[in-house]
């Protein structure tokens, strides 16, 4: 595995230029030995990713967004996880195939990008064909687009925020939307859109671009944004996940931000606002008091109640 890019690091957006190799760590949090939390199916992606067997996931630790909010803070920010060495790593990837799982998922790919990298090179050599899915924050450095796109079938990428303000306040860089579209237009330039799009779960997707978006509570008017921004760029056949299952987490309360649900008025808006603009491939998530995927990465085994609960029913 080559670790030049762990050395003098620039992965991501932050630049930090650090040796990662000999122990100092960048923004995301992590050195250069690559460190998982969950490797396993899971079930609460959309549809078009876990089919009936569930997606191939592969959490990794640190993230180089580090938005307060995050769903996944225990990873991401508190950096739970266990290292992994490429040849480990290799190993549990095969045992996961095993299992039927339709994609291989690599969720907050990016500071870990040379481990990934060479996992999907040893696969390709063993002749192991299965559709690799990037799954980001959306907060990439565009020139490292193509990088990805020569290992990666599909790319599912969140686009956070359209106003710099919010991007400054949530993960301290008000240049995400610049980044974010930049980013977005190499991913779409270089797979196109998801395909093929089946919300039946029959047909996985093999190949494409699928933007996801988190609706933040009190927050409407920058999805607004988000939406007419997408829609002005890429037109109404860009495939959107527009999710409700916002909830609130301990760094929350810590800031004093977002300490509440989603409303069904807010997500209202914000789904009228797709009709309107005339979206075409469109996932929308009911919205709920409780969710079976808000995950406690505290159970490594399966941090997804959802999951234990499909996995018993699949049984």
């Amino acid at each position: 595995m080559d670790t030049a890019s762990y050395k003098n690091c620039t992965l991501c957006p932050r630049d930090c230029e650090v040796d990662r190799t000999k122990g100092p760590l960048g923004f995301c949090g992590e050195s250069a030995a690559c460190r998982v939390s969950f490797i396993g199916p899971h079930f609460g992606e959309e549809p078009s990713f876990t089919g009936f067997h569930g997606s191939g996931t592969i959490f990794f630790s640190g993230c180089s967004s580090q938005c307060f909010f995050c769903q996944n803070y225990q990873i991401s920010i508190q950096h739970d996880g266990r290292t992994i060495t490429p040849a480990e790593l290799l190993s549990e990837v095969r045992a996961l195939l095993l299992k039927g799982v339709h994609n291989l998922n690599f969720v907050t790919p990016d500071h870990f990008w040379p481990h990934i990298q060479s996992l999907c090179r040893a696969l390709r050599e063993e002749g192991i064909k299965i559709p690799k899915l990037f799954n980001s924050s959306g907060y990439q450095r565009p020139e490292r687009v193509e990088d990805y796109a020569q290992e990666m079938d599909i790319f599912l990428p969140d686009f956070k925020f359209a106003e710099p303000e919010t991007a400054k306040m949530c993960m301290g860089d008000a240049r995400y939307p610049e980044i974010a579209l930049k980013a977005l237009r190499e991913m779409v330039k270089s797979k196109g859109f998801l395909e093929p799009w089946d919300t039946t779960g029959l047909l996985t997707a093999e190949r494409g671009v699928l933007v996801r978006h988190l609706v933040l509570p009190g927050h409407v008017e920058n999805s607004l944004r988000v939406l007419r921004l997408l829609h002005k760029e890429f037109g109404p056949g860009l495939p959107l996940s527009i999710m409700s299952q916002f909830r609130p987490v301990p760094g929350c309360f810590q800031r004093k931000k977002f300490q509440r649900i989603l409303s069904p008025e807010e997500y209202g808006q914000v789904l009228d606002l797709v009709g309107k603009l005339g979206f075409e491939k469109v996932y929308t998530q009911e919205l709920k008091e409780e969710t079976d995927f808000l995950p406690d990465f505290k159970d490594p085994e399966n941090p997804f109640f959802g999951n234990k609960r499909r996995s018993t029913t699949n049984d």
